[in-house]
C-alpha cells in the first residue's frame, strides 16, 4: 500500500511518514519546505518538493498513484491567519480543494485530513465533542473549517471517502519553536535557555495537549477505521498554562517565574476536547500522560541545545 502524505517533512507530518515506513507503507512525501525540514525527511520514503497549491500537483498522482492520503500539510499560525487572511485561505482552503481534485482523478481509496480545535471556537460547554456548534473565531479556524465541507461533497459526488481529525493543542520532538511553533516549545526553548516564558495574559487559561506520537497513531488508524467520521483527537484534559510552567520548571529543574502580557487576539480562554468518540470509531486513546510527553520533548530540546552551541563552537 501506498501513501502520500502531505507536508511530510513537517513537525507532525515528518512523525506520520515514520511510522508509516515502521509499519511496511510506501510512502510519498510532497512538501514545500516552507516550515518543512530537509533533516526530517525519511531516506526510505518518495520526496518531492511541490505546494499544494501548485496546478501540476495531478502530475505527482498520475505517477505515484497513491492508494491513500494523509492530508497534513497546512498554515497553521493563527495570529498569521488574522495578519493575512488571503495567504491562509489559499493554502487551507485552495491548496486542499487542488488536492481533493487529484485524489479523485486518480482513484484514491481515502484521504486523512489534520483539522484543528480552533473550528470550535469559544465553547458553549466543555469538554467540546464533535457535535458542538462550530463557530470558529479566527480566519485559521474558518478556513480548517471550510475545508471539512470538500471532504464530504467529494464523498457524496465521488464517494472519496475520509477521516477528518481535529486535533487538540499538538506538542512534541520537532516542532518548531522560531516558526509556527506551540507553546511548549516556545517555552522549552527560552527555558533551556534560562530565559524566562512569556504568557499572554493571565495564565488561567486552558488547554488539551495531545503528544505527537499519540497524534500519528491516530492518523494510521484512520487508513482502514472512522470512514467519513469527524474525530476529536485529545486527551479530554484542561491544562493551564500557569500549571504547564510549574510542570515544566519541575522537570528541567528551574524556578522561571513567566512574564505576563496582554491576552492575543482570536485565542480562546478555555478548550479541551471530548475523545470518546476516537476510542468508539478508530480505537484510539492517547497513551501519553502531559508529563510523560514533556520529559520526552525537553530532553529531545535538551540534546539539541547542546548540539547546536557545540556546532556554532565549532565555526567560531
Amino acid at each position: 500500500m501506498k501513501v502520500l502524505v502531505t507536508g511530510g517533512a513537517g513537525f507532525i507530518g515528518s512523525h506520520v511518514v515514520d511510522l508509516l515506513i515502521e509499519n511496511g507503507y510506501e510512502v510519498v512525501i510532497v512538501d514545500n519546505l516552507s516550515t518543512g525540514k530537509e533533516e526530517f525527511i525519511n531516506k526510505k520514503a518518495i520526496f518531492i518538493k511541490k505546494d499544494i497549491i501548485d496546478e501540476d500537483l495531478c502530475e505527482i498522482f498520475e505517477k505515484e498513484k497513491p492508494d491513500y492520503v494523509i492530508h497534513q500539510a497546512a498554515q497553521i499560525d493563527v495570529q498569521k491567519s488574522i495578519d493575512n487572511s488571503v495567504f491562509d485561505a489559499k493554502g487551507n482552503v485552495l491548496g486542499t480543494v487542488n488536492l481533493l481534485e487529484c485524489c479523485r482523478k486518480s482513484g484514491v481509496k481515502k484521504i486523512v485530513y489534520a483539522s484543528s480545535a480552533a473550528v470550535y471556537g469559544n465553547p458553549e460547554y466543555l469538554p467540546i465533542d464533535e457535535k458542538h456548534k462550530v463557530n470558529p473565531i479566527s480566519y485559521y479556524g474558518i478556513s480548517k473549517h471550510t475545508a471539512e465541507h470538500y471532504f464530504e461533497v467529494y464523498r457524496q459526488l465521488y464517494g472519496l471517502k475520509y477521516t477528518i481529525l481535529r486535533y487538540a493543542n499538538v506538542y512534541g520532538i520537532r516542532q518548531d519553536p522560531k516558526g509556527e511553533g506551540g507553546v511548549i516549545s516556545i517555552f522549552t526553548d527560552k527555558m533551556l535557555k534560562g530565559e524566562r516564558p512569556i504568557i499572554f495574559g493571565d495564565g488561567n487559561q486552558t488547554r488539551d495537549f495531545v503528544y505527537v506520537k499519540d497524534v500519528v497513531k491516530a492518523n494510521l488508524l484512520a487508513l482502514e477505521r472512522g470512514d467519513n467520521e469527524v474525530v476529536n483527537i485529545s486527551t479530554n484534559k484542561p491544562t493551564s498554562i500557569n500549571e504547564l510552567v510549574e510542570m515544566m520548571n519541575k522537570i528541567m529543574n528551574t524556578s522561571l517565574e513567566p512574564v505576563y502580557t496582554e491576552p492575543r487576539k482570536g485565542d480562546i480562554v478555555h478548550s479541551y476536547l471530548d475523545n470518546k468518540k476516537a476510542l468508539e470509531v478508530l480505537g484510539w486513546k492517547p497513551e501519553y500522560s502531559l508529563e510523560e510527553g514533556l520529559k520526552e520533548t525537553i530532553e529531545y530540546y535538551r540534546v539539541k541545545y547542546v548540539e547546536d552551541e557545540v556546532a556554532v563552537g565549532k565555526k567560531g
